[in-house]
Order: structure tokens, then C-alpha cells, then sequence
């Protein structure tokens, strides 16, 4: 611990499984600061106890794979602080995770060459022989079969590429796909209020009477899907061709129109306050159980009502 407080300028907190900031915190002495690490750990006082990891510090494949993770878990970690903001719109949040996985798979293509580039200029920093090491492949003996079997690759570079990098990176996107799949269905439910006067009336009037039905429940309907279209046709021409559903409400809120407009008001305010993550949420637990903690155990529901 001494060695790591004096020669890595890093602020030591605690582990959060719930935020990307915390992941991407813990590798970034390393991704920045290895040769420090390493040449600290082969201190003669320490050197035993840490030869394999400083060894581990000094290959070129950990630089690879180090430079890797930090590249995803920033990119990641950049669009999470985005969609935690308290005005964070479901449009906008989005758009955001659209152009973060295509970030992702434009990584794909070329960001293996760039981490080898990183990894070979830390090497040399580090005055070490950035090539892999070569393993011998094993043959193992293969009975009949009508499907040919995968030939091994040969070149380390290569099979880093496709075991590793590849994997990880088509988990990633992956992973955005299946988590933000809800929030692009909700998206799509309330995509008429945002690009409807780039729309045809017919196309306009079915997704109308689509999010109508999507706000009924019973009898009851929070909004009338014809209604909704025609009110958009005459909607008088707005200052932006392209507007968030939140700034749309804060047009017709300024110009005091909204009683010309009931039914788009309605969907408006709905759509401007769909949660788009639970980030809001879990600040309000975290500050409840800073106030109301295992010392005041008798504070009751009335007086925690009245500290907010």
C-alpha cells in the first residue's frame, strides 16, 4: 500500500457494483501508470512476493488487454454519466445509446490496431519487448465428422484478436442491445410526438391512434389519437424543425397555447417524464440512508417527511 499511495496518483474509494465511474476508476492507474507499478514492484524489498505479478504487468499481451478494457469501460462509462443527469429525456437517451453502440462497432474495426499501438508505446516506456509470446498449438487426434472443424490459428496476434478482443466486444454490444430493448419500444410508442411534421397525414393519424391505445386503459383514455393528429396539423410552425419532446412542451407553454391543445399537451407531459434510468431514484435512497441510518432508528415517517 505504501508502494501504491507514493508512485500512482489514484484516490482510493470503495467498490460500487452499480456504477461504470467505479470500473473504470480501478484500471486506470494501470492503463496510465504500469510502468510505475512494475518498476516499484521489482523493488528488492517487495520483489519476491510480487515477481509473477510484476511479470504479468510487464507482458505485451496484459498492455493489449488492459488498453482494451479501458477503451470500452470509458466509452461506456461516458454515455452512463449522460443518461444519469436529473433532465435526461427519453429521446435524447436514446439517440445516446444508438451512437454509443455504433461507436462500439466501429471500434470493432479498428480498435484492436489502435490498442496494439498504445500497448507497444507503454512497452517501450516500460523497456520491454512488446511480441507476443508464441505457444505451441496441440493436435489432438479427430474422428470422422461431416462438419470440418475450425483450423487453429496460427498467429498469436491473430488469435488474441478473435479469442479475446472480438468476444468482448460483441458482448458489449450485446449487452446494450438486450437492456436498452424496453426503452426503444417506449421510444418508438411515443416516436410520433417528436418527427411528426416530417410525416404524411395518413402515417401521422395511425401512429396517433397507436399511442392513444397505448394510453387507454379500459374506458378511460388519456388521450384521444385522432384528436392528437389533427391538433398536430394545426400546430402553428415551430422555431426548430427537429424538437425534444420536453422543448415542444416548453414552447407551447411559453406562448400559452396549451389549452388549444389539450391532447398534445397530455402526451407531451407524459413523454417528458418517463424515468429513463433508476439513477434518480437511487440518490434518493442513498441521501435516506445517509439521514435515517442505524442511529436514528426511532426517527419516524412524519419528521423524515418533514427534513425533505
Amino acid at each position: 500500500w505504501a508502494i501504491l499511495q507514493k508512485y500512482v496518483d489514484v484516490t482510493l474509494k470503495s467498490w460500487s457494483e452499480t456504477r461504470w465511474e467505479s470500473r473504470v476508476n480501478s484500471i486506470e492507474p494501470l492503463r496510465y501508470q504500469a510502468g510505475k507499478v512494475r518498476e516499484q514492484t521489482k523493488d528488492s524489498t517487495v520483489k519476491v512476493e510480487a515477481n509473477s505479478l510484476a511479470e504479468e504487468i510487464g507482458s505485451f499481451r496484459f498492455q493489449i488487454c488492459w488498453v482494451i478494457w479501458y477503451d470500452i469501460l470509458s466509452r461506456i462509462n461516458t454515455t452512463s454519466k449522460h443518461l444519469q443527469s436529473t433532465n435526461m429525456q427519453l429521446d435524447v437517451a436514446v439517440g445516446l445509446i444508438k451512437k454509443n453502440k455504433e461507436n462500439l462497432h466501429s471500434y470493432r474495426t479498428t480498435g484492436f490496431v489502435d490498442a496494439q499501438v498504445s500497448a507497444k508505446e507503454i512497452c517501450e516506456q516500460m523497456n520491454i519487448e512488446a511480441v507476443l509470446k508464441e505457444k505451441r498449438l496441440r493436435s489432438t487426434k479427430r474422428h470422422f465428422a461431416y462438419e470440418a472443424a475450425d483450423e487453429p490459428q496460427s498467429d498469436a496476434m491473430k488469435r488474441l484478436e478473435v479469442s479475446f478482443f472480438n468476444v468482448v466486444v460483441d458482448c458489449c454490444i450485446q449487452s446494450l442491445e438486450d437492456r436498452f430493448q424496453s426503452l426503444r419500444e417506449v421510444k418508438d410508442n411515443f416516436g410520433v410526438l417528436l418527427g411528426f411534421s416530417q410525416l404524411d397525414s395518413q402515417t401521422r393519424m395511425d401512429q396517433c391512434k397507436l399511442l392513444g391505445d397505448k394510453l387507454t386503459c379500459g374506458e378511460e383514455a388519456d388521450v384521444d389519437g385522432g384528436a392528437l393528429a389533427t391538433e398536430m396539423e394545426s400546430l402553428p410552425e415551430l422555431p426548430q424543425e427537429k424538437m425534444t419532446a420536453f422543448e415542444l412542451l416548453t414552447y407551447l407553454s411559453q406562448n400559452e397555447i396549451c389549452e388549444l391543445y389539450p391532447n398534445l399537451w397530455v402526451a407531451l407531459r407524459i413523454a417528458s417524464t418517463l424515468p429513463v434510468t433508476v439513477a434518480s431514484a437511487e440518490r434518493s435512497f442513498s441521501k435516506l440512508k445517509l439521514i435515517k441510518n442505524y442511529l436514528r432508528s426511532s426517527l419516524v415517517q412524519e419528521r423524515l417527511t418533514c427534513t425533505n
